[in-house]
């Protein structure tokens, strides 16, 4: 199973990318870092700069096509550069209109709100982001992980890094099954 991780090339919360890549490589699949810009994206833990990793795919009107799953880390700066960036929010869409599992973390929820695709659905996020999530139609709760099966596509949400193995346990059952 080929997983995309898209983030932008600076702002991702460093152990929201780490931990659930470590949750897919235990699984045995394939995690692909995707961003909108070649060469390294820089991580963070909260405001402080940590580690950087290669960008294995780069955006360019691509669609759910070539993946199976994706996974969207959270962090303040990364969601909120990928929503102003319609390639980004046409991919998030794609895995929607595929009918393929997303699993969004934190503050990753504003891409998915940007993207039009939390409607009928009911998720969870970082607490700030419940007006914004209401306002798109979605139901907003506040849980450590919260599974939505509404058609077409499977999706995972947490709030925080605290949630991270409840997170990381639902997208391995919900992305193999």
């Amino acid at each position: 199973m080929r997983v995309a991780f898209l983030t932008a090339p600076e702002g991702v919360e460093e152990v929201e990318l780490t931990t659930p890549w470590k949750a897919v490589l235990g699984a045995g699949w394939n995690p692909q870092l995707v961003s909108t810009k070649p060469g390294r994206i820089r991580a963070y833990h909260h405001l402080d700069k940590a580690d950087t990793f290669p960008v294995d795919h780069v955006l360019a009107g691509d669609t759910a096509d070539a993946f199976d799953a994706l996974v969207l880390p959270g962090g303040v700066a990364n969601p909120d550069a990928l929503r102003m960036n319609q390639r980004a929010v046409g991919f998030a869409r794609s895995f929607f209109e595929a009918g393929k599992p997303v699993a969004a973390i934190c503050h990753a929820p504003w891409l998915l709100v940007e993207a039009d695709v939390v409607r009928g659905r009911t998720l969870t996020s970082w607490p700030s982001l419940a007006t914004d999530i209401r306002n798109a139609g979605g139901t907003w709760v506040d849980e450590e992980v919260r599974v939505c099966h509404a058609a077409p596509a499977t999706l995972v949400t947490s709030r925080r890094p605290a949630d991270l193995d409840a997170f990381c346990a639902a997208l391995v059952t919900e992305f193999g099954g």
